[in-house]
């Protein structure tokens, strides 16, 4: 089996989605403008710092939606993805999905972004399969602002990946992978790959692969 594996901020859309949330439930009015600004900024350069706390940063960045329930929240996402996330769906970006799928190939997004953030932009790339941040729920069946299971972060890639094979009696021999990232947060997943391509890198990753010989695409500038 070909697997052809997204990363998603950054890499397909040329933003990252969840410090874009971020900055529109504060334009919305849901967050404090400054502090709402500070934290994010803060944990945003932690996470290209790759010192980022996952579960701290998640209880942040969802408590906005949780605290106003599914209808709101729905409604408020429906905006974000017409003002904020199709806007940014770019041309080249959904081509680079659909070549993987004429070609045969299993398209998956896997992300560090928590799922409800990321789950209707899955759909609108016209991706089926989707390894994000899974979000614990209470009783209700409404978040509670904590991880379930493994976040699909760093390491835990390639944990919730191997778990997406084993559920279909798969594992690392079985598939061939080509793995699009643009972070060197991603470089465990990325060493796993059959092929790696480091896609709109930091400098970071860019100069791992340049090293490593791996292929390098800047898909946004080079479709400008």
């Amino acid at each position: 089996m070909k697997l052809a594996l997204f990363d998603l901020d950054h890499t397909l859309l040329p933003l990252d989605s969840d410090y874009g949330w971020g900055e529109f439930t504060t334009r919305i009015g849901w967050t404090d403008p400054v502090e709402f600004a500070r934290r994010n900024d803060e944990f945003f350069a932690q996470y290209q710092a790759g010192e980022l706390d996952v579960h701290a940063y998640v209880r942040f960045a969802t408590q906005a939606f949780r605290e106003r329930g599914p209808a709101a929240a729905a409604e408020a996402h429906e905006r974000f993805m017409h003002e904020v996330i199709e806007p940014q769906l770019r041309p080249v970006a959904r081509a680079l999905v659909e070549g993987h799928r004429q070609a045969g190939d299993e398209v998956i997004i896997i992300t560090a972004t928590n799922e409800f953030v990321t789950r209707p932009i899955a759909r609108a790339l016209g991706v089926e399969h989707l390894i994000a941040v899974e979000l614990a729920r209470d009783a209700q069946g409404w978040y509670t602002g904590e991880i379930a299971g493994t976040p699909s972060f760093r390491e835990g890639k390639v944990t919730r990946l191997e778990q997406w094979l084993a559920a279909r009696g798969l594992d690392w021999s079985d598939v061939h992978t080509t793995f699009y990232s643009d972070s060197t947060n991603d470089l465990p997943l990325l060493e796993k790959a059959t092929v790696p391509v480091a896609t709109n890198p930091g400098e970071g990753l860019r100069a791992i692969a340049r090293e490593r010989d791996w292929r390098i695409l800047d898909l946004f500038a080079e479709h400008a």
